[in-house]
């Protein structure tokens, strides 16, 4: 009997070690970095030790791919499947959405016991059932958009709550995974940390900008503003390594470093024609310089040091490898794109499968093999000896140039599914909020919108009462709605009566306090940017309607405009009050 209970308490005793032993996730992803923005890939104007560290201390992918641009990355790296199936077609005006039935990384990580949290640049839909805490994170501090106008201490929102950012951007969203982590320093946890940065508006904290600002930069675009741009991203990703290892720290001085995989990447190629080792593109292109980014992973309880990989491997395997080395089923979900490339980084000697990976963009296509690049205009690369991609050798190598134009064809027959009609989401049952930023609606001619980029942009030049702001929107379930203007009033323009209106139903109040703030962001810039500035927006009560379920069209209109213009509009929230 006494063994019977002691063989019974060892086993216990083991399940409770396995499980305790389940190994943390931190991903950090950064935004319109390139492969050539390291030290450890060349570049001599740039110092990232604690990025390079991870390489050293973990193992390093070499030809890893992601997408050409933001939410296609993310989607991937969320789903394991090509985002070409899960609905993301864009980066603005609802292109940038997730699919409501994919199933995330964190819902498979949540599901598994798992703390999950998001800190940063979210970029994969704003409202529920698309927001973060919707696809699984239990918090969420940051922004839904794909741009954000200001990155010092911008209004931002933790958990659909609109809230004051604390400090430079990537500082703020570093200091708020950390706390999680060490909240949940018990685990396991998987914090997910996507930076805004290197991404435009090109500010930065004055102690990195003075390092690079007299800097001499060897590229092709040596005007003013080219050189500019390139010293002030330089500038941002050294502040982005800095906090990075910040992150590597808490994980050592909690004494979780050997248990926690730690994975960083890019989510598409440099955002200017800055050094790139030579590889041809940047981001929004699918050649190797758009697509390719370094993946450095560590975990010191598994991965020997030092490793390089060469095997090709794309966004589409992280969802799998993640799960391979947590132990974490993937019950569920739709059939994945990706596959465990565990063994590669264990360094385990096994007879890899040659793979291809597709990058897309648009209409255009590119194929990457093992070898060879064959690019969205059909020409046909050999990479290993020309990673420029300077010659065409599809007449050379008519045979590689057939099975790859195959390939594709069957690739974009496979993966492009028909288009859904999928207006924005109001009163989703998981929140009391929904947010229906400026950038999801539309104007007639006489409102202007404060940038040609839709992302971060508000309307102003609001001069007459005929011309309206309309969201088509679907209403997920029937209820009284509290609708919050948040706006931007100047003295003389007060008494003017804003409605909002859905059908018949509608509510309206007149703007009584002024709020007129400067843009924010001009004084910060290094560099001059293309897209929309923005303010400190007031909220302030239209009051409350009643909204039933189903499709239609929210309008706001300006009943009286006794001063010069109405309003300037950045957000609505509705929040359900019953």
């Amino acid at each position: 009997m006494k063994r019977l209970i002691f063989s019974y308490v060892l086993i216990v005793g083991m399940v409770c070690l396995a499980q305790a032993r389940q190994p943390n996730v931190v991903i950090i992803l950064s935004d319109d970095q390139g492969w050539g923005d390291f030290s450890i890939t060349g570049n001599p104007l740039i110092k990232t030790p604690h990025i390079d560290s991870l390489a050293r201390d973990g193992v390093f992918l070499r030809n890893f791919f992601v997408q050409p641009v933001c939410s296609p990355t993310r989607a991937e790296l969320l789903t394991g499947r090509w985002y070409a199936r899960t609905g993301v077609a864009g980066v603005s005006q609802g292109g940038e959405r997730l699919n409501a039935d994919e199933k995330t990384l964190a819902d498979h990580f949540k599901a598994a016991g798992y703390a999950t949290g998001a800190f940063g640049k979210w970029h994969n839909g704003t409202q529920w059932p698309y927001h973060p805490n919707a696809r699984g994170f239990d918090e969420f501090y940051g922004f839904a958009s794909g741009h954000w106008g200001y990155y010092f201490s911008p209004q931002l929102e933790h958990n659909s709550e609109i809230v004051k950012g604390e400090g430079y951007v990537a500082d703020d969203f570093t200091n708020k995974a950390i706390d999680f982590i060490e909240k949940h320093k018990d685990g396991p946890f998987l914090c997910y940390l996507p930076y805004c940065t290197p991404h435009s508006p090109m500010q930065v904290p004055d102690e990195y900008w003075d390092r690079f600002k007299d800097q001499a930069v060897d590229q092709k675009d040596q005007s003013p503003e080219g050189l500019a741009h390139t010293r002030a991203a330089l500038a941002m990703c050294e502040n982005i390594d800095w906090n990075v290892g910040r992150v590597l720290e808490t994980l050592e001085r909690l004494k979780i470093a050997d248990n926690t995989v730690v994975i960083y990447f890019n989510d598409n190629g440099p955002n200017w024609d800055r050094w790139n080792d030579g590889l041809r593109g940047k981001k929004g292109s699918t050649d190797e310089g758009g697509v390719r980014s370094p993946l450095f992973l560590r975990y010191p309880a598994v991965f020997r040091k030092g490793q390089v990989v060469t095997e090709v491997a794309s966004a589409i395997d992280l969802l799998p490898t993640l799960a391979d080395l947590c132990g974490v089923e993937l019950k569920g979900g739709k059939p994945l794109d990706g596959v465990s490339i565990k063994p590669l980084l264990k360094g385990d000697r096994i007879d890899w499968a040659p793979r291809l990976v597709f990058n897309k963009w648009g209409k255009g296509v590119s194929v990457r093999s093992q070898t060879h690049r064959l690019d969205a205009k059909g020409r046909l690369y050999d990479i290993v000896a020309d990673v420029g991609q300077n010659k065409d050798i599809s007449k050379d190598q008519p045979e590689v140039a057939k099975q790859l134009i195959a390939a594709r064809d069957q690739w974009i027959k496979e993966v492009e599914a028909p288009k859904r009609d999928r207006p924005f989401t109001v009163g989703h049952a998981g929140s009391k909020l929904t947010h229906l930023p400026a950038r999801d609606a539309k104007h007639t001619s006489g409102i202007k919108r404060s940038s040609i980029h839709p992302n971060c942009s508000y309307f102003h030049s609001w001069t007459s009462s005929k011309d309206k702001i309309t969201w088509d929107v679907e209403v997920l379930e029937e209820g009284s709605y509290e609708v919050i203007l948040y706006y931007t009033c100047k003295p003389e323009d007060l008494g003017c009566e804003i409605q909002f209106k859905s059908g018949n139903n509608f509510t309206s109040t007149v703007i009584k306090e002024a709020h007129n703030p400067p843009e924010l962001g001009k004084k910060e810039n290094k560099v001059y940017r293309h897209e929309s500035y923005t303010k400190d927006f007031k909220p302030q009560s239209l009051g409350r309607v009643k909204l039933a379920e189903g499709k239609q069209q929210f309008e706001l209109s300006a009943l009286e405009i006794p001063g010069e213009q109405a309003v300037e509009v950045r957000l609505l929230i509705l929040q359900r009050v019953n």
